[in-house]
């Protein structure tokens, strides 16, 4: 597997302090999304951010449910699992899912962390989702990206 160079993604224990987050996770492929949603918790936890959370029967139901929470929290994670299958719905899913969550975070003026793996087989799922022995954490990545782009936001409204 090809080892991608990212940036910084930590959190102080006080980097999401006084916010309030989101996190919202696809039930479908829980073994997978079950990892992510602990993770992604944890994470936004740990900078002292205020954490509610809610699952979704799968990813296609996730778009509405963050629309939702974005109009009262300052940043919403989504986490879910798309498996690639036999036929285009793969494509459909993952297409759906990714625009909509951008069109969202873009609409509300909110960061939503999206933390939706979109993978060709189980193994490369496992391996992202940060449990033991994954060679990456989704969930706490989707929930760094969302906190930080909320410190942003809040500096640029300060100004």
């Amino acid at each position: 597997m090809a080892q991608h160079t990212g940036p910084d993604m930590t959190l102080s224990s006080t980097a999401g302090a006084g916010m309030r987050v989101a996190v919202i996770s696809a039930r479908w492929n829980a073994e997978i999304t079950d990892q992510l949603h602990e993770r992604a918790i944890a994470t936004a936890t740990a900078s002292g951010a205020k954490v509610e959370q809610w699952r979704v029967a799968g990813a296609l139901e996730l778009p509405v449910a963050v629309a939702a929470a974005c109009k009262k929290f300052d940043a919403v994670i989504a986490t879910g699992c798309v498996i690639e299958g036999e036929t285009e719905h793969f494509r459909v899913v993952c297409d759906a899912v990714t625009y909509g969550l951008t069109r969202i975070a873009l609409d509300h003026g909110t960061p939503v962390g999206n933390g939706v793996l979109t993978v060709s087989n189980q193994a490369q799922a496992i391996d992202r989702a940060g449990g033991p022995g994954a060679k990456e954490d989704k969930g706490a990545d989707s929930a760094i990206a969302a906190i930080q782009a909320a410190q942003v936001l809040k500096e640029i409204s300060e100004l």
